[in-house]
């Protein structure tokens, strides 16, 4: 078994870390191939904004010239000044049932983040937080979410047996359209917003999105005052993932919890972010936008009936008194309102988050996805 730090420069080995996938997916129908264009900008140094601040190792597994796994390691340093810890994080993980091979990819990954003076390694977890993280433990059955990790259920054997231990879960909720929402809930949203001066922005064009993502840097850096596992946008970061967004964005589906002062000026405070569903599209694409891949994109985004809800938050001083019941009352009415949705997918909840959860299985929503991150002390 060779394992090798691959040259970023190399074509040859970036095409192979990059075509892994689509060999050992080959006969998983859920599996969906991620976007194949910003899979290349991600290993690129001079275009990706996070390798201005962090560094990130891959490396490959050859048996006989043979690439049967992979793996990014990742030392983000907005993440351990942000949490005040040293952390290192795996990413990108796939390999054949080959333990040898996950043997020597993880002790590589181990290696590298040890030799920063980083004291554990953590994952699998990206580099932003659009990237959805955890191995899939729970729900093979189901497609994932667009953007969401899926992988075969003998990962986690890999995983454990090269001396990881389980760190944390997160859940993925389903919601059906007809699910019975309690009219309570949204009498005491409107209540709380007419007595907090809070109203409900809405988007119509793509334009509109695009003027509001100066204000997404400081709304989503200041909503993660009092949290941890996550790390602050720089302006390049925000800008970079406000180009994937809006890139598939349905304006009415982004709404904004916004402030309104006794002057009349208005700030923003919380936000619910909700996307068509495009990985059927992705399917049949492969991945590709080029030449032809877009068209299939867009016809999908039209006509999905699926949403995909992946990111919701409010300043820590508007998350009580209520103030939930604003962003549940708008995840809601966005899985219905538009007409055009029959089933909706809230994304990767953590269990630490209690209340949440006994909240949504008390509306009737069932969690049916879990992924889980692993440890390993160094």
């Amino acid at each position: 078994m060779n394992i090798t730090q691959i040259d970023l420069s190399d074509k040859k080995q970036v095409n192979d870390f990059l075509n892994l996938p689509f060999r050992i997916y080959k006969d998983i129908p859920q599996w969906v191939p991620p976007l194949q264009m910003d899979e290349r900008v991600r290993l690129d140094p001079n275009r990706y904004p996070f390798y201005k601040h962090s560094q990130a190792g891959f490396f490959l597994a050859y048996e006989e010239n043979q690439v049967v796994g992979r793996i990014a390691a990742i030392d983000n340093r907005l993440y351990n000044e942000h949490n005040q810890s040293s952390t290192g994080f795996f990413y990108l993980f796939e390999c054949e049932n080959n333990q040898e091979a996950a043997n020597g990819l993880f002790e590589a990954a181990c290696n590298w983040t040890r030799a920063r003076n980083l004291t554990k390694i953590l994952g699998p977890k990206g580099f932003t937080v659009l990237d959805g993280f955890g191995l899939l433990v729970k729900g093979f059955e189901h497609r994932p979410a667009f953007g969401l990790p899926y992988n075969p259920s003998y990962y986690s054997e890999l995983i454990e047996n090269a001396g990881f231990d389980a760190e944390r879960d997160a859940v993925s909720a389903y919601i059906s359209a007809g699910i019975q929402f309690p009219e309570r809930i949204h009498k005491l949203a409107e209540r709380i917003a007419q007595r907090r001066g809070l109203r409900i922005a809405r988007y119509r064009t793509r334009k509109d999105l695009r003027a509001f993502v100066p204000k997404l840097k400081e709304l989503y850096n200041s909503a993660l005052r009092g949290t941890a596992e996550n790390a602050p946008l720089t302006d390049d970061e925000v800008k970079m993932m406000a180009d994937q967004l809006l890139r598939f964005a349905d304006p009415r589906l982004l709404k904004v919890v916004m402030k309104v002062e006794d002057s009349g000026k208005e700030e923003p405070v919380g936000f619910l972010m909700a996307y068509p569903d495009i990985s059927a599209a992705l399917q049949k694409t492969k991945g590709k936008l080029f030449p032809f891949g877009w068209i299939t994109l867009l016809r999908e985004f039209k006509r999905t009936d699926f949403l995909n809800i992946n990111g919701a938050g409010l300043l820590p001083e508007y998350r009580g008194s209520g103030g939930t019941a604003i962003l549940y009352s708008e995840l809601f009415k966005s899985v219905v309102e538009t007409g055009q949705f029959k089933h909706a997918e809230i994304i990767q909840i953590g269990t630490e988050n209690e209340n949440m959860l006994r909240d949504l299985a008390n509306f009737g929503v069932d969690s049916y996805k879990t992924h889980r991150t692993y440890v390993r002390e160094l």
